[in-house]
């Protein structure tokens, strides 16, 4: 089970998390929204409903090709009597159900997945669920904005990578000490910081002692997409064997012109927008 997130809908706190490549809400916090002392009660009386086991024995048909039909045909049968009850336990014991989650101690409860979960909201509460959908919109609209900008910044460190790979193979002479090659890679990187910011590391930061991060942090969408080109060439022009003067002209000149046309493509603009 990965690390679990809190979404507040209607001043009640929901626990989800991601579990097989998708998202489990939790059923126990959802029924709190009803009855706060006994949300395995209400759990309970929604699974011996017969629309319940219906909706349950669809979606796991659907979903998990271990699902045994055989049980879910007797529970079916049995659903709608007074003498009829069902647990989440005994709904995952019977069937082998991978749709409802139960766990003990501390942090337990019972979690369902999404599909289920919107379900569940419906019966306990028609404004809870619409609630409940609006705030896990909101959740995963905001992971995606994360996830792309997560997307842009891991490029900037894969051609870095392939950027201090070339300066390892073709400037560092041998039998160098450490601090000396990782001052040659500060001077290379300064090299692009200069051909694009027209600073050095150093100096943005002197300009900018109390704010946290780095020069290439405080970069704009435009730059950061220059800088992953500007990483490239550089590596490219390291192996053709030309000289840091000669590389830091030609950079600056690319820099320039590269920047006139991010600056007005309305792609980029909406990109940066949404960082």
């Amino acid at each position: 089970m990965s690390k679990t997130k809190k979404m507040d809908v209607l001043s009640r706190p929901v626990t989800l998390f991601h579990h097989r490549d998708e998202d489990f809400i939790s059923l126990t916090d959802i029924a709190r929204h009803r009855d706060t002392e006994r949300g395995d009660y209400i759990i309970q009386n929604w699974m011996r409903n017969r629309n319940s086991i219906e909706f349950l024995g669809i979606w796991e048909q659907l979903n998990n090709p271990d699902f045994n039909s055989i049980e879910f045909d007797g529970i079916r049968k049995q659903a709608g009597l007074n003498s009829f009850s069902l647990t989440p336990k005994r709904w995952i014991n019977a069937t082998e159900a991978i749709g409802i989650i139960s766990k003990t101690g501390r942090y337990g409860g019972t979690f369902a997945h999404k599909d289920i979960a919107f379900e569940f909201a419906s019966w306990v509460s028609v404004e809870f669920k619409l609630y409940l959908i609006k705030e896990f919109q909101r959740l995963k609209d905001e992971e995606l904005k994360q996830l792309g900008w997560d997307i842009k910044r891991n490029l900037t460190k894969i051609n870095y990578r392939i950027h201090t790979d070339a300066i390892k193979n073709n400037l560092i002479p041998p039998e160098l000490s450490g601090s000396q090659i990782n001052f040659l890679y500060a001077s290379e990187a300064d090299v692009l910081n200069v051909a694009l910011f027209g600073k050095t590391a150093k100096q943005w930061r002197d300009e900018n002692s109390g704010q946290k991060g780095n020069i290439r942090d405080d970069a704009n969408i435009s730059q950061l997409v220059c800088l992953s080109n500007l990483e490239n060439l550089n590596a490219l022009f390291i192996n053709e064997g030309l000289a840091q003067k000669e590389r830091l002209k030609k950079l600056n000149t690319i820099a320039i012109h590269q920047m006139k046309l991010l600056v007005s493509d309305h792609g980029i603009k909406k990109l940066g927008e949404k960082k």
